[in-house]
């Protein structure tokens, strides 16, 4: 039952962002048959309202707007985005052309701002003051710099003034270094911040201190008790922030001229191409929705309390 309600939430929220971006297409200024007539000839013009008939029957904009929504919303289900106004072909298949690089730097993006985030934790944390000032100091730090900043200075430092990575990212693994850090590293300072308050009242814990009187190391202590423990904050944000690092990737995509859907997104925005725009925010809703369902998943596996207190509930 819990499942089949989760499912039915994700619907719900997929179609409520869908509805969203439907009637945010009708508020866009401008006729779109006009819109789209100009884009095919490159030029602002007036057209006749027999040069427009054939785009309006194409698209089915002289239809009423509740048989547009429901002809919009069933192709959804069906997995039909729409055509793109510009690349004249469905959307989904723009966008299935470019999601790729851009779900693979998120992914390595969220694995090294976690890595980077527990790291600074397990170094820092209660291991003097001066250390631990210096490792809540670079969070804070990381945490505040803006997306774009980052990904400037990484670019001119590491691959102008100093040539170890290429300035165009492209696909490579080499060339994905610097992207990957440019969203990284803001993201670590935030689960790094979250992970060492928890950390440092695990270590706390009277069960740590048991496992110490038993004569188990410092590190050991800190990666079997502590760590489970403290990571749980982090888990929770994670799921924001993936979604978070999909929409960011736009910006990393631009700087370093990286294949993506970031570079699909600004096409469409810059050619009022609404269809792939709207394609691409309803990408970036499901990514929300599935990474949230991740979280929990995540969470059960890493505290077995929680899945003890989910049998119990359902006995």
């Amino acid at each position: 039952m819990k499942i089949l309600f989760r499912l039915l939430s994700v619907v719900a929220v997929l179609v409520a962002a869908a509805s969203v971006t439907f009637f945010a297409q009708l508020l866009v200024p401008g006729d779109r048959a006009t819109t789209i007539l100009n884009l095919q000839n490159g030029r602002e013009q007036e057209w006749t309202a027999a040069e427009l008939a054939p785009v309006n029957a194409k698209f089915g904009f002289d239809d009423p707007l509740a048989l547009q929504y429901l002809h919009y919303v069933g192709g959804l289900l069906k997995g039909d985005l729409g055509t793109s106004y510009t690349q004249y072909q469905s959307v989904t298949s723009v966008i299935g052309a470019q999601i790729g690089p851009s779900l693979v730097l998120t992914a390595a993006a969220l694995v090294v701002a976690w890595g980077l985030a527990v790291g600074v934790t397990l170094l820092t944390v209660k291991r003097g003051r001066f250390v631990t000032g210096l490792g809540s100091g670079w969070e804070t730090f990381a945490a505040s710099l803006p997306t774009y900043w980052v990904g400037v200075v990484l670019l001119v430092v590491l691959a102008v003034k100093i040539p170890v990575f290429p300035v165009i990212g492209g696909s490579g693994v080499w060339g994905t270094v610097l992207p990957v850090l440019t969203l990284a590293i803001p993201l670590a300072g935030f689960l790094g911040q979250v992970t060492r308050d928890e950390f440092d009242k695990v270590l706390d814990q009277p069960f740590v201190t048991t496992a110490r009187t038993r004569g188990m190391g410092d590190t050991a202590v800190r990666l079997r008790h502590g760590l489970r423990h403290a990571v749980l904050p982090g888990i929770t944000l994670s799921g924001w922030a993936l979604g978070a690092l999909i929409s960011g990737a736009v910006i990393a995509e631009n700087i370093y001229g990286r294949p993506g859907i970031g570079q699909v997104l600004v096409t469409a925005v810059n050619t009022r191409d609404v269809p792939t725009v709207s394609g691409i925010v309803l990408v970036v809703a499901g990514v929300y929705v599935v990474a949230n369902l991740l979280v929990d998943l995540a969470y059960a596996a890493v505290d077995p309390r929680l899945r003890t207190h989910a049998k119990a509930a359902t006995a």
